[in-house]
């Protein structure tokens, strides 16, 4: 191979073992993962925010965002159910640019996965411990699940990843709801066949054994808008989209039909701002359409501390490195706001 085999890491197990969850946080984490399994299933009438940095670039500022978080959250949780957003590991479309903390826990430094491995098990950790959230991460890469198999309450399988047979495969013998979105270029049967991989048993080779997965009923759409072959972004958000989604469901035997709705990237063209219109629009289908109501659960939105984002020298703190992220004021007025209108809904129908 045309390759430097740097060194050998160390096994999920390992990792585990250097950093173990104590039993007290995997009570937490499965009261969570309980709450959000009765939303998927409907048994619950809750709506989802999984919400937080584009990416966890520093454990301070993430932390210091997820203890707000949880404090609006004691004001809201009659109605919604927060996820935070911890995403350690990013994919580059042209293969350049930061990574995540997975490839390097310090963004002004070489990459170091070993030391990255820890960060991002200490992190996921570290905000169980202090804010009594389980978070969601994106499964960028599909063998590293395992070392973060115990914190995650939420995964997430991106536009670029959708299609490959090892994601999906993966994903089949995953506990908790894996979300898959559309692929860049937009075509939903991509997605649905994703998800239908997903919600079924395969035998297949991981991390160098031969396993048997039992499917995954949580398995669901996530919708994050397109491009053309020009490059130009699309919505999928809108009530026409919703509605065809759910009717691409109903001619399938999928479980738990469900949609989260991703307000940035394509959809807002990552005009991040576009967010706070993007969840009132989809709450507005919602109140006007019963089977959207029934199958969207939630909605996906990137904020951080400061508004925008910035090049990684700049060093700002709480200012996203990759894209642009709602700062906190306006994170925790749109929280309030989608709560109320949650609350109202009822009153209306």
């Amino acid at each position: 191979m045309n390759a430097e085999f740097l060194r050998k890491l160390p096994t999920p197990k390992e990792i585990k073992e250097m950093y173990p969850l104590t039993e007290d946080l995997a009570k937490i984490k499965a009261e969570n993962d309980e709450e959000i399994r009765k939303i998927f299933t409907g048994e619950s009438d809750k709506f989802i925010l999984i919400i937080g940095p584009c990416s966890a670039d520093r454990e301070d500022a993430v932390i210091d965002y997820m203890k707000r978080l949880r404090k609006i959250y004691e004001e809201v949780k009659d109605v919604l159910f927060i996820i935070p957003r911890v995403y350690t590991n990013k994919p580059r479309t042209t293969g350049a640019g930061y990574k995540g903390m997975l490839h390097q826990p310090n963004p002004n430094e070489a990459p170091d996965m070993l030391n990255g491995l820890i960060a991002i098990r200490r992190l996921h950790m570290n905000v169980l411990k202090e804010t009594g959230f389980s978070t969601a991460d994106e499964m960028l890469y599909s063998e590293n699940y395992r070392y973060l198999s115990d914190l995650l309450s939420y995964v997430a399988v991106g536009a670029r990843s959708v299609e490959d047979q090892q994601h999906r495969l993966t994903a089949s013998a995953i506990e908790v709801p894996v979300g898959m979105k559309n692929p860049t270029g937009g075509d939903l049967s991509v997605m649905i066949n994703a998800i239908n991989a997903a919600q079924h048993g395969h035998t297949f080779l991981y991390r160098g054994w031969e396993i048997v997965s039992k499917g995954n009923p949580l398995s669901h759409s996530i919708l994050r808008g397109y491009v053309d072959e020009k490059g130009n972004s699309y919505p999928n958000y809108h009530f026409e989209d919703l509605l065809e989604v759910s009717n691409l469901y109903g001619k399938t035997d999928l479980a738990n039909p469900a949609i989260i709705v991703d307000c940035n990237h394509s959809n807002s063209g990552k005009k991040y701002l576009e967010q706070i219109r993007i969840a009132k629009e989809v709450l507005h289908a919602t109140r006007h359409h019963e089977e959207i109501r029934k199958i969207v659960k939630g909605l996906m939105i990137e904020s951080y501390l400061e508004d925008g984002c910035q090049k990684v020298e700049e060093g700002v703190y709480g200012k996203s490195i990759t894209d642009p992220c709602l700062g906190w004021e306006k994170t925790e007025k749109l929280i309030l706001d989608i709560a109320y209108l949650r609350r109202n809904e009822k009153n209306i129908k």
